[in-house]
């Protein structure tokens, strides 16, 4: 027998439970409030696809609508007959169940109907898919490949070629997906160096990727194409109006997953040229020579933006790493002989866990490495030349 709760105690926690739905209610509230739809990616409570900005999204949109209107047909058709069949011809109102075992004609019928429908839905789909995967005569052809957990983007043909770089997930949106605090429209899709491209031209992109197998997606170019280790493949689009769109891969690819964002920022030609001019001289200025022999301080200083650009997303800011993230602050690797860091860094260790970085090029390698062992407790004083980084590769 349970002893029922006194009065007072029941109507306290019938308030407890009002307020506790009142502050969920608001916060829910506030969330809805604080984020609005993102143009050129994700809307709030999104059903349909997103806005199409090029050629090839429009079709896939109309083939989309008519495909869904073709099975809402079929749908109502089928389950009408159905339940109308059920309802005026059951038992209870006196009908006795047809005694027939076929007919010649409701077969041709169920089998050359169907046929039809998907011939002609395969024929409208055709030409779309044709043209998709038609990637001559591309005014640019840029390579994407995949790391863990990042791309990179390399301009092998047309205005830009020999721009290279990588794209990151910003890494303030990392700092607030580990507080636990998202903010803002774009959360998780900030990188800090998007693909330019000028708008309505033809651009290529050729997918492959450096460990596992990733896919580079951006719904509101009509794009999406997997980059397979070893493997070549290639898609194209062309955008219609300038702006930003956004992306991810779409392929699931490791534990950082969710921070592999794609920004494409189409901007018109004059923009472009400029963008071009500038890109082109940042990188003639960051081209060191690898025989150089640096000092300390630029070295730790140059490493510093290579860490916070490439190492400071995973192993944070403070070097205390996060859950299995390993440590750099105080790390024996770190604080031992180079020659072990150094692989670690051209061929990556712990089965991906953490990726190679032979993208790199030696003055980084070398630049971030001096900074690791000089910053945070890792005062070893210990520096590393480019040259060493040549001659590891070898």
């Amino acid at each position: 027998m349970t002893t029922p709760l006194p009065a007072a105690l029941r109507q306290r926690g019938t308030r407890i439970g009002l307020a506790l739905a009142g502050l969920l209610a608001s916060g829910w509230a506030q969330a809805q409030r604080a984020v609005n739809d993102l143009p050129g990616g994700p809307a709030v409570n999104q059903l349909d696809l997103h806005p199409p900005m090029s050629g090839i999204a429009q079709q896939q949109q109309s083939l989309h609508y008519i495909v869904l209107w073709i099975c809402i047909v079929i749908f109502v058709a089928v389950f009408g007959v159905m339940f109308y069949s059920i309802l005026k011809h059951r038992k209870s109102v006196g009908h006795k169940a047809a005694n027939f075992h076929e007919s010649v004609a409701v077969e041709i019928a169920w089998t050359i109907i169907p046929f039809v429908i998907v011939i002609g839905m395969g024929a409208m789909a055709t030409r779309t898919v044709v043209a998709m995967k038609d990637t001559s005569n591309a005014d640019i052809t840029i390579k994407a490949t995949g790391y863990q957990w990042k791309w990179g983007y390399d301009y092998l043909k047309g205005e830009g070629e020999g721009i290279n770089f990588l794209s990151t997930l910003d890494l303030s949106h990392r700092v607030m997906s580990d507080s636990g605090k998202p903010s803002g429209d774009n959360y998780l899709l900030k990188v800090d160096n998007p693909l330019v491209v000028p708008v309505n031209q033809k651009i290529r992109i050729v997918t492959t990727a450096n460990d596992v197998i990733h896919a580079w997606m951006v719904p509101s170019l009509g794009v999406k194409q997997d980059a397979i280790p070893g493997f070549v493949r290639d898609t194209w689009f062309r955008a219609d109006k300038t702006g930003d769109f956004y992306g991810q891969c779409a392929e699931l690819c490791g534990k950082e997953h969710a921070y592999m964002p794609i920004h494409v920022k189409v901007v018109s030609q004059a923009d472009y040229a400029t963008w071009v001019a500038g890109k082109q001289k940042e990188l003639a200025a960051l081209a060191d020579d690898p025989a150089k022999v640096w000092a300390l301080p630029e070295l730790v200083a140059r490493g510093e933006k290579v860490y916070a650009a490439n190492c400071a997303a995973c192993h944070r800011p403070d070097g205390k790493g996060a859950g299995p993230i390993k440590p750099l602050d105080g790390s024996a690797i770190v604080l031992g002989e180079p020659a072990a860091q150094i692989q670690i860094l051209l061929n990556g260790a712990a089965n991906g866990a953490m990726p190679a970085w032979k993208q790199l090029s030696d003055t980084e390698i070398a630049a971030v490495l001096t900074y690791t062992k000089n910053s945070w407790s890792n005062q070893t004083g210990k520096l590393v030349q480019p040259a060493e980084i040549v001659a590891a590769r070898k």
